[in-house]
């Protein structure tokens, strides 16, 4: 009994000394709430392969060539091994190291009767060393090594969730750009025809020569926008090609950007979005991390004990028999004076640990407002589109009725010509619209952390 508690008060006393640690600040922590601003309406549960959802099969094929060739992933991937390899490396000081080696000499001397004598000798030895860990040192730093480990897996299941994400996102722009190229070259043989009319009526006498050059000069200022939307998809295929992982390249499409589907919100409350995020989870393995590291950190102002020994053998022409040898020894070595540096480590790791502890909350406060973010803008962008989807056709009626007055000579080409414009800029909305809801879509997956359901670490 005496024993124990003067092993107790001796650990006790241990503990004091090993440093101060400032507490961790309060304003760190971070409390969910308890659900989202913007009503949900219908959802579903998210799935990892929540770009199919989209019903594209196209933009299905172009998710997974980018997850199997993007760099960025290439690069996640290198560093998880590196990771990997460094909690092996930390975990290798459980165990007592162990070398074999080996010394021969020849040479030729004087004996005592003064004749040459030539000797050869042999002397193998194998040697072992090991560090009691009865202070946990080692353990914190394996325990620091796994969780950077961790950290950098999720860090790469980010990178591919990101990946994802932009890739759809490029598609889906493409294809909005697509269906804007379409009208403005529907529209161009639309005012094609209109001065085709016009020229045949100003050369009967029916029109004035104002109404011609309006109708040319609409023409014209149709055709210059073309080659500029035929720039925008080049660069957006041209981007979509980097995020492939190949060189710039036509992109093949699937489905017209309006029989693409617009998939369900996701389920899910702000606090399962703490344990749906890679981003979170990198975040919140930095921090154990820290807390292992300033272990270590602590741990420096603790005695070590290291255990050696040797054996082996001196095998020599001068020897009869050979000769064993074997040393056994023990070294405890503690810190006495260090002119402040093992509390200044100290003091940095609990300063690090306090950074990626505010690194946490600033992540998972991102979240909710990118996850708040996507909802209203998936909300108001179904609004707005039905706003448009009805000024569209309040317009296209409103042209068929100006062509025909114009035609019975009731009014000036002017009137048909805003008509025109409006149509114009009503299916050029619509489409921003339809591209814009399903790019949100997009963001509210990705922010909804894309069905990741936690890190695909390689067993212990």
């Amino acid at each position: 009994m005496r024993r124990t508690a003067a092993a107790s008060a001796l650990a006790a006393l241990l503990a004091g000394c090993a440093g101060h640690v400032p507490p961790v600040p309060p304003e760190a922590s971070v409390t969910p709430p308890a659900g989202w601003r913007t009503a949900t309406g219908p959802t579903a549960p998210i799935d990892a392969a929540w770009w199919e959802r989209f019903g594209d099969p196209m933009l299905t094929a172009l998710v997974r060539r980018a997850l199997a060739n993007h760099t960025d992933i290439a690069i996640a991937a290198a560093r998880v091994r590196e990771a990997r390899a460094q909690e092996q490396l930390a975990r290798a000081a459980l165990f007592p190291t162990l070398d074999l080696g080996a010394g021969a000499t020849f040479g030729r001397s004087v004996s005592a009767l003064g004749t040459p004598v030539t000797t050869l000798g042999v002397q193998p030895l194998f040697q072992t060393s090991y560090e009691l860990d009865l202070f946990g040192r080692t353990s914190a730093q394996i325990s620091a090594a796994r969780s950077a480990f961790l950290a950098s897996a999720a860090a790469r299941d980010a990178a591919a969730l990101s990946v994802a994400a932009a890739t759809a996102t490029g598609y889906l722009t493409l294809r909005g750009l697509d269906a804007r190229l379409d009208i403005l070259r529907a529209t161009l043989a639309a005012r094609a025809e209109a001065l085709r009319i016009a020229r045949s009526r100003a050369a009967v006498g029916y029109t004035s020569e104002l109404e011609l050059r309006q109708a040319e000069a609409e023409y014209q200022s149709t055709a210059q926008s073309i080659p500029a939307a035929e720039l925008a998809v080049a660069r957006q295929e041209n981007a979509l090609s980097l995020l492939l992982g190949e060189s710039p390249r036509a992109i093949a499409r699937g489905l017209p950007l309006g029989r693409i589907v617009q998939p369900p919100v996701p389920a899910g409350l702000p606090s399962d979005l703490l344990r749906r995020r890679p981003d979170i989870a990198q975040a919140e393995f930095t921090v154990a991390a820290s807390d292992a590291t300033l272990a270590v950190a602590r741990a420096q102002f603790l005695p070590r004990i290291n255990l050696t020994g040797s054996a082996g053998a001196v095998l020599s022409t001068a020897l009869g028999n050979p000769i064993s040898i074997w040393s056994v020894g023990a070294s405890v070595l503690a810190p006495i004076f260090e002119g402040g540096r093992l509390q200044a480590g100290v003091n940095t790791a609990a300063a690090r640990r306090d950074q990626a502890a505010f690194g946490y909350r600033r992540t998972v406060l991102t979240a909710f407002r990118e996850v708040e973010d996507s909802l209203v803008a998936v909300d108001r962008l179904r609004a707005q589109r039905a706003a448009l989807e009805a000024q569209r056709t309040a317009t296209a009626a409103a042209l068929r009725h100006a062509a025909n007055r114009y035609q019975a000579g009731y009014t000036s080409y002017l009137e048909q010509l805003d008509a025109q414009r409006a149509l114009l800029a009503a299916e050029l909305s619509l489409v921003q619209a339809e591209t814009d809801q399903l790019t949100a879509s997009v963001a509210l997956y990705q922010a909804m952390g894309g069905g990741w359901t936690g890190v695909a670490a390689t067993p212990r």
